[in-house]
């Protein structure tokens, strides 16, 4: 769970600011693109829930925080924070899983981050993982950005990766891919909030980041309910939101929420309060992710971790409705 979402990193939906290390001029607007995305479907918030797989463990028994795919190698990766690290530690566990949920493989990251999200990136037969690095002890999120091949069984360290800031006054740094549309997005706070910075693929894993292809601040999601993942597609970004139910499954406390923003018209567009795993136990809203290279295989994952404590268990759900 994002905790810092609570704390009014996420507040507000317009605002003059700087963003990019790069010169990017201010902007009152709320999306500070200097120029348009193409234009995009988007998925439809309130289409059918689609189940992918249930109550599946991953390496460790932690929660789940977040996952991505790699489309063209069919394939899933799972973050989580690594069972018995230190508190704000940035210690991760990474797990790879087929798509019956099943272990792979797994890979630790030490001094990471969070991973309130990851990315996957397909070369040729190789999958590149994308997360935060460079963890800040005081809060335990990333302050930079990396890329790195998926290599079952390795422990990466911070100081084993090449970083990057793309932001020079940001801070909590979490990536997200678009495969589809070749797309690096950046997620950083301001001293006013969360933003987001759009990005060419290639050209972010050249450590090319002068080009900013479009640039927001998060818009405000529900106050007093916990950030949980977002992605892009196309000329849209996803949030989700939510929190976990108190003790035993009760749809009456269920707060979790997917939302839909436009980033070209800088304004959010659809939401919807879903009761997909409703059954589950614990069920807190983790992680959001898009698998397909054309519209007719694009699917919007979303992830809830469940289980007891030791015992965590990660289920995955979908939608497929584009509009």
């Amino acid at each position: 769970m994002d905790k810092l979402s609570r704390r009014g990193l996420l507040t507000g939906a317009g605002a003059v600011v700087a963003a990019g290390t790069f010169g990017l001029p201010t902007a009152t607007a709320r999306n500070l693109s200097p120029t348009a995305l193409p234009t995009t479907k988007r998925f439809k918030m309130s289409a059918t829930t689609n189940e992918f797989f249930r109550s599946q463990p991953l390496h460790d028994a932690t929660v789940m925080q977040s996952f991505a795919f790699d489309t063209p190698n069919n394939r899933l990766f799972a973050a989580q924070v690594r069972g018995g690290s230190v508190s704000n530690g940035g210690d991760l566990t990474l797990t790879r899983l087929d798509f019956a949920g099943n272990e792979l493989g797994y890979m630790y990251l030490t001094g990471f981050g969070h991973a309130v999200s990851i990315g996957a990136e397909a070369s040729g037969s190789t999958t590149y993982i994308w997360t935060e690095t460079d963890v800040d002890t005081t809060n335990g999120r990333g302050r930079q950005i990396c890329r790195f091949p998926w290599q079952s069984g390795k422990t990466l360290t911070t100081a084993s990766v090449t970083k990057w800031k793309p932001v020079s006054n940001g801070t909590i740094f979490t990536p997200a891919t678009d495969q589809r549309f070749g797309r690096l997005g950046v997620r950083y706070a301001l001293a006013d909030g969360m933003h987001i910075n759009v990005y060419s693929l290639a050209a972010a894993r050249a450590g090319d980041f002068s080009t900013v292809l479009a640039s927001f601040k998060q818009p405000a999601l529900t106050p007093g309910i916990d950030f949980q993942g977002w992605t892009l597609y196309g000329s849209y970004a996803y949030f989700w939101e939510g929190e976990a139910y108190p003790g035993e499954p009760d749809e009456t406390k269920a707060n979790s929420k997917l939302w839909c923003y436009d980033i070209n018209a800088g304004e959010i567009v659809d939401s919807f309060l879903t009761l997909a795993g409703k059954s589950l136990t614990y069920r807190e809203a983790e992680g959001m992710a898009v698998y397909g290279s054309t519209d007719a295989t694009a699917r919007l994952y979303f992830g809830f971790a469940s289980g007891v404590t030791g015992a965590r268990r990660a289920n995955l759900f979908y939608r497929n409705t584009l509009v």
